[in-house]
């Protein structure tokens, strides 16, 4: 992520004021959720459920 799109989405969440005090902070902060969202797996079936559907009574 380029310092110029770090900026932005800074700026977009309201934290100008950090990113003004703690720049480094921020850019650490945005890098590593760039990573960790690049790790999340897209589910192949956008329908399917990530885990069983919650029904009373199931599972007790």
């Amino acid at each position: 992520m380029d310092k110029a799109t770090i900026e932005l989405l800074a700026r977009r969440a309201g934290l100008a004021k950090a990113l003004a005090e703690f720049p480094d902070d921020v850019t650490a902060a945005a890098t590593q959720a760039a990573n960790v969202a690049e790790r999340i797996k897209q589910p192949t079936d956008p329908a399917a459920e990530p885990w069983p559907p919650m029904r009373a009574g199931v599972g007790l």
